[in-house]
């Protein structure tokens, strides 16, 4: 055999090579350019679920809150004693378990005492003697009794615990919307007010309710 024909084989076996290796560069380019989708301007393909509004979420979500505070809320006069003699009963009646501790719903009507610092004591007749009902007016609105006191809005619900919390933070912020702004809670004092609202059980002797619902009479 002579080198000429012992060089041909091997130039025929790249030449095979070369054929095998852009036949698999042009399988790959077609298969990636047919799982490519256009996408049109303006389009949510790819987007991802959507950011959690809270104040979107707020503003649907307070009405809900209002009524169920509402048809759960149990008359001061009522309620006081009920803690007092028993929380663990009363709570089991009329409580919601809100983790840190438990949430109830109440209403009364009573006389507006000095402010300080946006939070009114209320004297109410027929609670039980040395016991402090106040209402938080605002303009800083603390806690989650709103989202907690119906007992329907589970951390489950939300994506994080930063969306947990700022439902919270909406529901306060729609209560000083949709309430609080139509009344004049710089000058409560000494009117007569009509509350209903929650509070987390901290102090039996103590209430300091968030409330759902503020109405001045006369």
């Amino acid at each position: 055999m002579t080198a000429t024909g012992a060089v041909q084989p091997v130039r025929n076996r790249r030449a095979v090579k070369r054929i095998v290796l852009v036949a698999v560069v042009l399988v790959v380019v077609i298969a990636m350019a047919l799982s490519v989708k256009v996408v049109g301007k303006g389009s949510t393909v790819g987007a991802g679920p959507a950011a959690f509004s809270a104040s979107a979420w707020g503003k649907t979500n307070f009405p809900k809150v209002q009524a169920a505070i509402a048809k759960r809320a149990v008359p001061a006069t009522e309620l006081a004693p009920a803690i007092i003699a028993d929380s663990t009963a009363a709570t089991k009646k009329y409580g919601v378990d809100a983790g840190t501790g438990p949430e109830f719903a109440t209403t009364f009507t009573g006389t507006v005492g000095a402010p300080q610092d946006g939070i009114y004591p209320v004297t109410v007749s027929g609670l039980p003697s040395g016991l402090l009902i106040r209402i938080q007016t605002g303009p800083a609105i603390n806690g989650t009794d709103l989202r907690d006191a119906p007992g329907t809005i589970e951390f489950g619900q939300f994506t994080n615990q930063i969306d947990y919390q700022n439902a919270g933070a909406a529901l306060n912020d729609q209560l000083k919307k949709q309430v609080l702004a139509k009344v004049d809670t710089t000058s409560l004092e000494g009117k007569k007010v009509t509350v209903t609202g929650a509070f987390q059980l901290i102090n039996p002797k103590g209430w300091l309710v968030t409330p759902s619902a503020l109405e001045v009479d006369g």
